[in-house]
């Protein structure tokens, strides 16, 4: 007996070892480490394992090293992290693994990562740390896709599973409603900057409730337009993890595999386009609008040499002082920390309402000042006498300025007049100052309500695809 399990236990060592080509340890802090198997045949990809265990203990091998050997065989570099567990103290965990990202894409190079394609994986406990830094932390160390297996997400005791959230919060944090709230993942989904996620699960957990966690993040997810998968399977309870027990465990591989595949990854050299804007770029009225809006339709128009990011919030003004700013917004903090090559800012249209355009003479001054924030080294050339500026070849970002739609109707105090005759003026001064590409969207759908929905302000589908042509044409030097 003790012979046939040491042959099993060599040829899973040599299974392993068949597909990874290097392992190796990581401190992060005092009684924090991370494990590195890093694959014979990259890909690119790479993900960050996060064990489960109720924030008491780390359930690290089925939920943990035990993957190693399945995503490395799919060219997956894998990172195991074994963070701190926060006795009340929710930074530990969430700076050990915060850090985990920071290493593993500071090192994508020596370790043959695309920087651009670094997903997180967590099991539940885990799945809700998975989460927190999905939703909360910041762009740098937020990863590119989310895998969720039968994820704690509320921290809502009654609703979800008490241990954890005493665990996470400590006994005070979780009687205090707004760190509930804050810490409930779902409520912290933010339209186009959460991350793809895929969400697996079953439909018997007693010990994790299906409904108030898995299930919610999808909701917040897919009621966001994000971009997210869920399976339920019928049976399986809870933290099976890798483990071959579990009945759909072939299924829950297949269907993980196919979701990793059809995954589209931005090259490492890819051009970065910034979808900077009101509505109209995030995309209201159009259903999934991280896939259908104009950024998204932007991208599959300029191909795969190009990497397009929806930044966009609705009802966002340019002025400071208007009712919703956009640069008071994490999409604001996002667009930045993405360090684009081309910018497409296309603010305005909130400005004309009479509550924000009060303040109009502020409008000329504040766009000049979010410009100079996109590309500090912009300096205005000196204009020679009979010709236009031109924005220095060497800048970046490349910013194209594009005007606001004509407005149809006066929707919610969005006002035609104000727009045409204070607002573009002001836009076409500072272009010309500065050197900027102007995208006239407010000419080029003069003639085009059919092209908005019934609100005579937000383009429709037909709409947003003219506008996706309009920027794409713009930006591959080709004229209407």
């Amino acid at each position: 007996m003790k012979k046939s399990l040491l042959f099993c236990l060599l040829l899973l060592t040599s299974a392993l070892q068949a597909q990874t080509a290097k392992t190796f340890k990581i401190n992060l802090a005092d009684e924090a480490h991370m494990v590195a198997f890093l694959p014979e045949n990259p890909s690119g990809k790479a993900i960050v394992g996060i064990p489960g265990g109720g924030y008491s203990v780390l359930s690290n091998t089925h939920e943990g090293t035990q993957w190693a050997e399945w995503l490395n065989k799919q060219g997956i570099a894998y990172f195991v992290v074994n963070y701190r567990l926060p006795n009340g103290d929710r930074t530990r965990p969430i700076s050990d693994v915060e850090n985990t990202f920071r290493i593993v894409r500071d090192s994508a190079a020596n370790w043959k990562i695309n920087p651009h394609d670094v997903g997180i994986m967590g099991f539940s406990a885990g799945g809700h740390l998975a989460s927190v830094i999905s939703t909360l932390s910041d762009f740098d160390v937020r990863p590119d896709f989310t895998i969720l297996f039968y994820p704690v997400i509320s921290m809502d005791k009654r609703v979800s599973h008490l241990y954890s959230c005493l665990n996470f919060l400590g006994k005070e944090g979780s009687d205090d409603p707004e760190l509930v709230k804050k810490y409930s993942t779902q409520n912290a989904v933010k339209r186009h900057l959460t991350p793809p996620a895929i969400i697996l699960m079953a439909s018997d957990d007693r010990l994790v409730p299906p409904v108030t966690n898995g299930v919610a993040y999808y909701s917040a997810m897919r009621n966001a337009g994000n971009e997210c998968a869920m399976f339920i399977y019928p049976t399986g309870d809870h933290g099976w993890g890798v483990g071959p027990w579990f009945k759909y465990h072939n299924q829950m591989l297949e269907d993980l595999g196919n979701w990793l595949n059809a995954r589209q990854t931005p090259k490492q050299d890819a051009i970065r386009v910034a979808c900077i804007g009101n509505s109209i770029t995030d995309g209201h009225g159009i259903d999934m609008a991280s896939q259908h809006g104009y950024p998204a339709l932007l991208q599959r128009m300029l191909g795969n040499d190009y990497w397009v990011k929806n930044f966009g919030v609705s009802g966002r003004t340019l002025l400071d002082k208007g009712d919703f700013p956009y640069t008071n917004e994490v999409a604001w903090q996002d667009a930045q920390a993405f360090k684009p090559d081309i910018v497409i800012l296309k603010l305005g249209t909130n400005d004309s309402k009479p509550q924000n355009w009060q303040y109009g003479e502020s409008f000329k001054q504040d766009l000049k000042n979010l410009i100079t924030k996109l590309c500090p080294s912009l300096n205005v050339p000196t204009k020679k006498k009979g010709k236009k500026n031109k924005m220095p070849m060497d800048v970046t970002p490349k910013i194209y300025l594009c005007t606001p739609l004509p407005a149809f109707k006066s929707s919610w105090d969005i006002n035609e007049s104000i727009i045409a005759n204070n607002i573009i003026p002001i836009q076409l001064e500072v272009a010309k100052e500065y050197g900027l590409n102007v995208i006239d969207l407010h000419t080029l759908f003069a003639d085009s309500s059919d092209l908005l929905f019934p609100d005579g302000i937000h383009p429709n589908e037909k709409g947003v695809r003219k506008m996706a042509e309009i920027i794409s044409n713009a930006l591959k030097g080709k004229t209407e």
